[in-house]
């Protein structure tokens, strides 16, 4: 009988010119005729399909319904899919399952033979298609449902759709409460009526605000309090809808942070205003009375020089020392103040000639030798500022130099974006225990009476290398002498420097 079909050349014909696999089966469930199409799909030759059971096509756990399934058919046939609603399942020569669509259709021979056309369809790429598909979708729930910020999603015309999580936690409503209702049911007056406007001149006009970047607006929640938040708002078409998607965040915390940093701005603005006032008339009210109190000391020590015995006049002297120590300090005091307040000019300065001036000023004594070992390079800065640095260090070197023979030396190295200064000595050297100390205005290690000191040039040096985005460091060995370093940098505009 099977002999007989495969013999029909119109059949074959009909079976061969198909571009989709095609087997044509008889009531036995056996395979007459096979293309090359069901070939490749099931990876036999055509003529090792023909006379096989269609069973053996079917993943085993599913064969024995299949039986069944294909008796009732044969009682009944009727061209229509196979097993609508359901996964369907072929089985190629080596057991790899295949995802497919199968079409069935009836061909009466005659009045006692019936066979049937089986036409498949691979949809292996569209299942791998929709997995990716729901895998992205798993993913985006995920991050809907899970994400910190608010999410909220509408319509073109303002008709809200989706409201994850945190946007409930956020504005108090259930997801079920604002779902078909306008979104600006969340935006307390003015911006509630200038909402809807603001969508209808978008969709006449295409005029955009606030779409595709953010803008910090008012919310207002369900039990009717309002707070700012940070909203962005991303578009995005589904077929030809137009939906838009909101990302909002409370910003209460940061506004509230914020207003405090601006009042304490304010109150430290207020502060350094007063204390310059401040530094300004004490200094005016100091120093008047001990410029007489000098004039007096000066007179009496020149006048009544012969009336004075040797400790008369060592007290004398004493109290003119103090008294210019005392202007001095006033003085020390108003340069510390001023750093950093007032607007300096910045210029190139060129270290080489600074620093020998500076030395030529102190005038060392003689058993004293300052040393430039380096080439010291141009730098920008306001030049007194610099020339205090190395007049501190340097004066404090020859000040507290003990040895007969002084040595100091100012050196110079270029480190990646900076420039490091050091002046050296082979003094008496500071213990580890006082290197923060010595930084700390009106502090000093001397007695003042043995070393004139007013205890601010370290601090003043600390306040303008810092001011430059510098840093300054001290090592040193008691008995041995000490190094005082510091930085600046190559271009003071050039944050990654400091």
């Amino acid at each position: 009988m099977h002999q007989h079909y495969r013999g029909d050349k119109n059949l074959e014909w009909l079976v061969r010119s198909a571009s989709d696999p095609v087997l044509i089966l008889g009531q036995d469930g056996l395979i007459i005729l096979a293309n090359a199409g069901a070939a490749a799909l099931f990876d036999y030759s055509e003529p090792a399909l023909v006379g096989m059971s269609v069973e053996d096509l079917i993943p085993e756990r599913l064969r024995q319904r299949h039986a069944q399934l294909r008796a009732g058919y044969f009682s009944n046939p009727l061209a229509r899919p196979m097993g609508s609603g359901l996964e369907l399942f072929a089985r190629n020569r080596d057991g790899h399952e295949i995802p497919v669509e199968i079409s069935l259709s009836p061909m009466q021979v005659d009045a006692h033979t019936s066979l049937v056309m089986i036409t498949i369809h691979d949809i292996s790429r569209r299942k791998e298609a929709e997995r990716a598909l729901q895998a992205s979708e798993a993913r985006m729930r995920a991050i809907f449902e899970t994400a910190v910020d608010a999410i909220v999603t509408i319509d073109e015309r303002g008709i809200l759709e989706r409201f994850n999580p945190a946007a409930e936690r956020l504005f108090g409503y259930r997801e079920e409460e604002i779902a078909g209702k306008n979104v600006s049911m969340l935006m307390p007056s003015p911006y509630r009526e200038m909402h809807d406007a603001y969508l209808a001149r978008y969709r006449d006009t295409g005029e955009r605000r606030i779409i595709g970047s953010g803008r910090q607006v008012i919310g207002l929640r369900k039990d009717g309090s309002v707070f700012p938040m940070d909203l962005a708002v991303a578009e995005m078409r589904v077929g030809d809808k137009r939906m838009f998607t909101g990302i909002v965040r409370d910003i209460s915390e940061r506004k509230h942070a914020e207003q405090q940093q601006a009042r304490m701005l304010q109150e430290i603005r207020s502060a350094n205003d007063e204390l310059t006032s401040f530094a300004y008339v004490v200094s005016h009210d100091l120093k008047a009375p001990l410029r007489g109190i000098a004039s007096l000391a000066d007179w009496l020590s020149t006048d009544y020089a012969d009336q004075f015995d040797d400790a008369g006049k060592e007290q004398m002297q004493l109290l003119i020392n103090r008294v210019h120590r005392m202007s001095n300090l006033i003085d020390g005091i108003l340069q510390y103040s001023r750093i950093g307040r007032l607007k300096e000019t910045v210029t190139a300065v060129d270290l080489n000639r600074l620093v020998l001036d500076i030395i030529d000023l102190l005038a060392p004594p003689p058993h004293i030798k300052v040393i430039v070992e380096d080439a010291l390079p141009v730098v920008h800065a306001e030049p007194t500022r610099l020339q205090q640095v190395f007049q501190n260090l340097l004066s404090n070197a020859i000040k507290y130099m003990d040895k007969p023979c002084g040595d100091i030396r100012v050196s110079c190295r270029a480190e990646d974006r900076h420039w490091r200064f050091s002046v050296t000595d082979n003094g008496p050297g500071i213990e580890e225990r006082h290197f923060e100390r010595i930084f700390q205005l009106f502090q000093t290690l001397a007695p003042r009476d043995r070393v004139e000191s007013t205890g601010v040039g370290l601090a003043l040096v600390k306040k303008i290398v810092e001011m430059y985005g510098g840093k300054v460091s001290v090592t040193s060995v008691p008995g041995n002498g000490s190094r005082f370093s510091f930085t600046l940098p190559k271009d003071p505009r050039d944050p990654l420097s400091r």
